[in-house]
């Protein structure tokens, strides 16, 4: 008998170490910005973002995002936003510009979410949490995929945005962005998307459940520049514009991505940080 209860203990023992660790509840005050795994949310102390100033090239996409998130930190009805299109065009670093500048008008009256890969499935675990909460909560999910790889991740935050039996609070939205380049562009005449009928499909069934719905499209010349100099002009560099389209070139396009890249170039040369 005494032999079986030592087994028993030791089972349970061993059963109590491969149990995960009790998740802690969530101060959601102790910082303005967050990850989510999944399973808890990791307070991110340093809200790294560009000044949202800087953002140059995408203004009607900028002001949208900023009137959406003034109405939800207010208390007002808000949008869920989807920005897709080109990459490097500023989608996820307009989101995170836009809540800083939010934050900074009015602390402490909206919050940012971030989502990691793989874990949208355990999206009403955290909304029930933050249903609880003061203040308001944007959730964003970055470079959501449209292929077979991301079916699931595609139908759970369908079935959130709408016809789920979770209902989210006013105060929580979602924010999500895709580099799909056409995913809500439809033919004038028949009304068909650029796409294979399956692929269509799946993004029009996500794409239509959001209020608010911006394209980010490549930028020209004079306004890759325009970027460009909005960086490099407040440091006092100069820009040889002959030099900044060859960069572009090398990589392959024109964006806010590459601009910046090429205004850390200028910087390092002259011994300045960006």
């Amino acid at each position: 008998m005494t032999d079986n209860r030592i087994v028993l203990e030791r089972i349970a023992d061993a059963l109590e170490r491969l149990a995960p660790a009790a998740v802690q509840p969530t101060d959601w005050t102790s910082a303005t910005a967050f990850v989510w795994d999944g399973q808890s949310a990791r307070a991110v102390l340093k809200h790294d973002c560009v000044e949202i100033d800087r953002l140059r090239g995408i203004d009607k996409q900028k002001t949208a995002v900023c009137d959406n998130l003034a109405r939800l930190k207010l208390g007002a009805a808000a949008h869920d936003m989807l920005l897709w299109g080109s990459r490097g065009m500023g989608k996820s670093a307009l989101i995170r510009a836009a809540v800083a500048s939010a934050q900074e008008r009015h602390p402490g009256a909206l919050t940012l979410v971030q989502i990691a890969p793989n874990s949208l499935d355990t999206l009403p675990l955290l909304i029930e949490d933050l249903a609880k909460q003061s203040g308001a909560f944007l959730l964003f999910v970055d470079d959501l995929g449209f292929d077979a790889d991301h079916a699931q991740d595609n139908l759970a935050l369908r079935s959130l945005l709408d016809g789920g039996l979770v209902s989210r609070p006013p105060n929580v939205r979602i924010a999500v962005s895709s580099n799909r380049r056409a995913i809500v562009a439809r033919d004038a005449d028949t009304n068909d998307l650029l796409h294979e009928r399956d692929e269509r499909d799946n993004a029009l069934a996500l794409a239509d459940r959001f209020g608010l719905t911006l394209g980010f499209h490549p930028c020209d010349q004079s306004t890759f520049l325009e970027i460009l100099h909005a960086y490099t002009d407040p440091l006092g560099l100069e820009v040889d514009a002959e030099e900044a389209n060859a960069w572009a070139i090398s990589r392959g396009s024109r964006s806010g991505r590459t601009a910046y890249q090429f205004a850390v170039e200028l910087a390092g040369r002259a011994g300045l940080p960006l």
